[in-house]
């Protein structure tokens, strides 16, 4: 915290100089007057006479930050300034003075108030950097543009005020909550899944060894792993990232329960990086834009902390672009254009799952690195399935024909398993008795009913 301290410290200074050098002496404690004129000294430069401390090699998260991420003054100022509300709110009391000769708040200060508190914006910022100069208030409002560094890697937020757009001076200047937990508990939160953060982690206790594949299904995997262990190696070390799209882009596709999702959490699992399933029923928005705003969002956060990313039944979002005919199929065909974009600038792994390739907007596929088929599972793999599937503590009526019954039945890996499921819960019921070919029978009809087959 001693580094926090510091800052909030430094921060201290400036708004103590700013208020002197812009308010007659008295006045600024007083709130009893108009602003002065502003004094002789150029924009920023009194400001600028008061470097932020210099935290050496210090081993705290903001140390850290500070050292991977060089900030401009401006940019430091802005950080701290939104810091401030959730480690030093009474820094900000003085921003409530009231103008008496108005009999209301200095408009100069910016600011929202939020449940008596007040809450910082551009414009609060630009005042303790430049009074009201109109330097320092264009500088800030390129600080808070959409494509620089604070505001596009989420470090900072601009939130929409009510009747004010979100790039507005007069919005709510905030400190991403990842960033606000990194600085002040030394960790990054995981993300919340919901309209903001339209994604979930998921994970798998499977090992190679329980993902009964295809060979060469497995092998074209490996292209994948070699990827995530030494992506970095072959676009940085060997020079290759101006000759290279970044990034590496897979479409797995085949047939429900063929280990796609699994295959996906275990490639995370095996190279250490955590893997996001995007829902897309909180992407596709009925309104125009959101789509592209939610998924940025996953994709920016992603390419930030190596995650992989995961879209399952991809068809739904990447599916083939249709006939305009109206203003609804315009915008979607923009959608789709955009993920196209999207896609190609990517910097880590972006996995998308389809049970029909076909349903995918050809544009899309040329666009993969890998394209890796998850068939049906044949005799054999099937039998392997079915063996490593029961729990240790099942037991099987000697009349049970496993390798029978893989013959007999093509089964996905996912309806073997629902099937086993099935059996060993009616077992257990049944004081944990033995499982029989019957039972096994009657699941598999049950299963294959789902799809409107017959044993």
């Amino acid at each position: 915290m001693h580094d926090l301290e510091q800052e909030l410290a430094w921060f201290q200074r400036l708004v103590d100089l700013r208020l002197r050098r812009y308010f007659p002496p008295g006045e600024a404690s007083a709130g009893a007057g108009a602003p002065a004129e502003v004094s002789a000294v150029p924009a920023v430069a009194d400001i600028g006479d008061l470097p932020p401390p210099d935290h050496g090699d210090s081993p705290s998260p903001w140390a850290c930050f500070l050292r991977d991420h060089p900030l401009s003054f401006v940019e430091r100022a802005a950080v701290v300034l939104a810091l401030v509300p959730h480690l030093r709110p009474q820094l900000l009391d003085v921003f409530f003075t009231r103008n008496s000769t108005y009999d209301r708040r200095f408009t100069e200060f910016g600011g929202t108030r939020l449940d008596d508190d007040f809450e910082p914006t551009g414009e609060t910022l630009a005042f303790v950097l430049g009074g009201d100069a109109l330097e320092a208030r264009l500088a800030v409002a390129h600080l808070l543009e959409t494509d620089q560094p604070l505001i596009r890697d989420d470090v900072l937020r601009v939130a929409a005020a009510p009747g004010r757009d979100a790039a507005s001076m007069k919005s709510p200047l905030r400190i991403s909550p990842e960033y606000l937990s990194l600085f002040t508990l030394g960790r990054r939160p995981p993300p919340t899944l919901g309209a903001d953060f339209p994604a979930q982690r998921i994970d798998t206790a499977l090992t190679w060894d329980d993902l009964v594949l295809h060979p060469g299904t497995r092998k074209q995997l490996g292209e994948i792993q070699a990827f995530l262990t030494h992506g970095h190696t072959l676009m940085h070390d060997w020079n290759m990232a101006a000759r290279l799209r970044p990034g590496h882009r897979a479409l797995f596709h085949g047939p429900p329960g063929t280990g796609k999702t699994s295959t996906a959490a275990l490639l995370g699992k095996t190279c250490g990086r955590d893997v996001y399933r995007v829902d897309l029923s909180l992407v596709i928005s009925k309104y125009i834009g959101e789509t592209e705003k939610n998924l940025s969002r996953v994709f920016d956060r992603a390419q930030r902390q190596d995650w992989i990313v995961f879209f399952d039944e991809a068809d739904a979002l990447f599916g083939k672009r249709t006939e305009t005919r109206d203003a609804h199929d315009r915008y979607a065909n923009q959608e789709v254009a955009y993920l196209l974009q999207r896609l190609e600038t990517v910097g880590g792994v972006v996995i998308l799952a389809s049970n029909m390739r076909d349903n995918l907007d050809p544009a899309f596929t040329r666009r993969f690195e890998s394209v890796i088929y998850f068939p049906l599972p044949r005799g054999a793999e099937r039998l392997a399935l079915w063996q490593r599937g029961f729990s240790s503590r099942a037991r099987l009526d000697p009349a049970v024909d496993l390798a029978a019954i893989a013959e007999a039945h093509e089964l996905s890996g996912g309806s073997i398993m629902n099937v086993i499921r099935h059996v060993s819960l009616a077992a257990i019921a049944d004081a944990e008795r033995p499982i029989t070919r019957d039972d096994l029978q009657h699941a598999i009809r049950r299963e294959l009913a789902k799809d409107g087959k017959h044993a």
